[in-house]
Order: C-alpha cells, then structure tokens, then sequence
C-alpha cells in the first residue's frame, strides 16, 4: 500500500511539475498587465495544487521543478539568481499544505481557497523579499509590486486553486450549500 501512495505522489509531482514547466517555458503562466511588473504570474498554481493533494513534500518538489525552470528561462538578471528564483519557491507548497490542513476539517472550500492565496502570497513576499535583499530592487518597489501583482495573483490563485481541486476532487455542495447556491442563482 505504500508504495502506491509513493507512486502516487511521484506521478502528480511530475504532472504538475511539467504543468508548471509548460507554463514558465511557453509564457503561458504569465499573463501581461500593465502595472510595474508586467505580469501576473500562475505558474506558482501547480505547486499549491501539488500541495494541498498530495502534502508538503510533493509541494516542494513542484515549487524546485518550478524555481529551476525560472532560473533557466529568466532573461533578466534578478531570476537568474538561485536565491531569488529558486529558493523562495521551495516554501510556497508547505506553506500552501500547512493552511489547507488547518482548515480543511471546518470547510473544505475555505481551506483550498486560503491554501491558493497562502501560496501565492508566499510567492510574492519571499521571490520580493530576496529581490531587495540582493539588491536587485529597492524597498519602495518590491512594495508597490507586491501590491499591484500580488494581490491579484493571489485572487486569481484562489479561484483556480478552488475549481482545479475541487474538480479533482469531485468535492459537491452539502443539501445546505447547494441550496444556498441555488438561490443565489435565482435572485442573480
């Protein structure tokens, strides 16, 4: 029995590694905005994913596999870093699965959602963090990115986050939730 959860954590780390691959390579996990960063990134999905099915560890590998491809496709001197691009996105699948486990007993929907922002937000404070301590970035923009990109990483973290697991899954509304949805359909 354990070594089909061993498998089983070997094979979700390497679909949502290479997801997170395809994303950083082809630039599909960057979406352009016009703010002082350019992007909003998704490429940090796959390990928060990772992390809530599978556990920390299986977050961890995916957040490496995800920091490495940032480090080899980066044309611009702060990701070609490996405490900048790598290191920080060791941290965003534990810190993903440790919110997620406290939550998950009171409500399945709120703790992968808080999973999906804990992660992103992690993400974009500790990748920030290391950018003004190498000094690659002064304070004042870390901020101001942080601001602008991060906290719509985070939201758009939370809804795919939501759909994605809830989907695999197969998580379905409580008799009180559906009605609830239900209603608001009707008045929506």
């Amino acid at each position: 029995m354990n070594s089909n959860l061993g498998i089983r954590k070997i094979v979700i780390a390497g679909v949502l590694g290479s997801i997170a691959i395809l994303l950083g390579v082809t630039q599909l996990g960057f979406i352009p905005v016009p703010t002082a960063a350019g992007t909003v990134t998704i490429v940090h999905i796959p390990v928060i994913v990772g992390a809530i099915l599978e556990g920390w560890g299986v977050g961890t590998a995916i957040g490496l596999i995800f920091g490495v491809t940032s480090l080899l496709e980066s044309t611009i001197p702060l990701f070609k870093d490996p405490l900048v691009a790598i290191v920080p996105r060791l941290f965003i699948g534990l810190f993903a699965y440790l919110i997620y486990a406290a939550l998950k007993r009171k409500n399945e929907y709120i703790a992968i959602g808080a999973a999906g922002f804990i992660g992103s937000i992690t993400n974009t404070v500790l990748v920030l963090t290391a950018a003004v301590l190498r000094n690659y970035l002064s304070l004042e923009v870390a901020v101001s990115v942080g601001l602008t990109n991060g906290i719509p990483e985070a939201i758009v973290s939370v809804i795919i986050t939501i759909a994605v697991v809830a989907g695999w899954k197969k998580l379905t509304p409580n008799r009180k939730q559906k009605a609830k949805l239900l209603s608001e359909e009707v008045e929506g």
